[in-house]
């Protein structure tokens, strides 16, 4: 089934046709399905689903789960082992 579309004219600053056109090319659409996605996921109150390195890292993070205590303790580790002699710098407390 076909999708209608309306051909409709809208006025850009440079900066934002400039972000479009990185947001298209990133997500791997053309400029009309960028702009799509991101009034739809506006509307609905969600980001628009990019998959792009941020995104990836966001995913990672929220997988994590780290609370902030976990956090301030794998931090703490870690400038424990970077401040480590060579000799045990190789071994984890982990």
């Amino acid at each position: 089934m076909a999708t209608t579309t309306v051909k409709a004219t809208y006025s850009l600053d440079p900066g934002t046709v400039l972000r479009l056109e990185e947001i298209a090319r990133s997500w791997g659409v053309s400029k009309s399905e960028a702009l799509r996605r991101a009034i739809r996921a506006a509307a609905s109150g969600e980001a628009p689903a990019s998959g792009g390195p941020l995104d990836a890292l966001d995913a990672l993070q929220q997988a994590a789960a780290l609370t902030p205590a976990s956090a301030r303790a794998w931090a703490a580790d870690a400038r424990s082992e970077r401040r480590a002699p060579r000799a045990q710098a190789g071994k984890c407390s982990r």
